[in-house]
């Protein structure tokens, strides 16, 4: 195994963990690794060597991901999205953008700089929508942890 491929392997634990909590399912979450990894290996040839692998996978990761979600709302009525419970709840009432922030930081543990660059905006915007994100989510809790239902956009 090349030094390329092994930085990639390091990398699915990551990648699993984020998919599942932007996707709150397995086979769906085990899907969209999949198609990373599938999507990554095919442009290989893309990735500088010497910077983070885990930031360039998890770009591909969130762009898969947001291509996929354009396409199903395009065909309302399919793909209902699941309930989950508790923190899930909550993070699916947060608007996408900070979301994924929140995801990226708060259970990736990427820095701010990192995950400005897998979303491709600036820092700044980074923690802004995440500070937004992690008052929305005290808002969202109840004090007995149950998420109040309501979007906040």
């Amino acid at each position: 195994m090349n030094e390329e491929h092994r930085l990639i392997v390091e990398q699915i634990p990551h990648l699993r963990r984020y998919a599942r909590a932007l996707l709150g399912d397995k086979i769906l979450a085990d899907d969209l690794v999949q198609e990373c990894l599938t999507r990554a290996m095919d442009r290989l040839h893309l990735w500088r060597p010497g910077s983070n692998m885990r930031v360039w996978l998890m770009a591909i990761m969130h762009n898969i991901h947001v291509n996929e979600a354009k396409r199903r709302a395009a065909r309302p009525g399919q793909d209902q999205p699941l309930l989950l419970r508790d923190m899930n709840d909550a993070l699916d009432q947060l608007p996408d953008d900070q979301r994924h922030v929140i995801l990226l930081i708060g259970l990736e543990g990427l820095e701010y700089a990192e995950a400005a660059e897998v979303l491709d905006i600036p820092i700044g915007t980074v923690m802004s929508r995440f500070g937004r994100g992690r008052k929305s989510l005290r808002e969202f809790l109840d004090s007995d942890g149950a998420p109040r239902l309501r979007r906040v956009e």
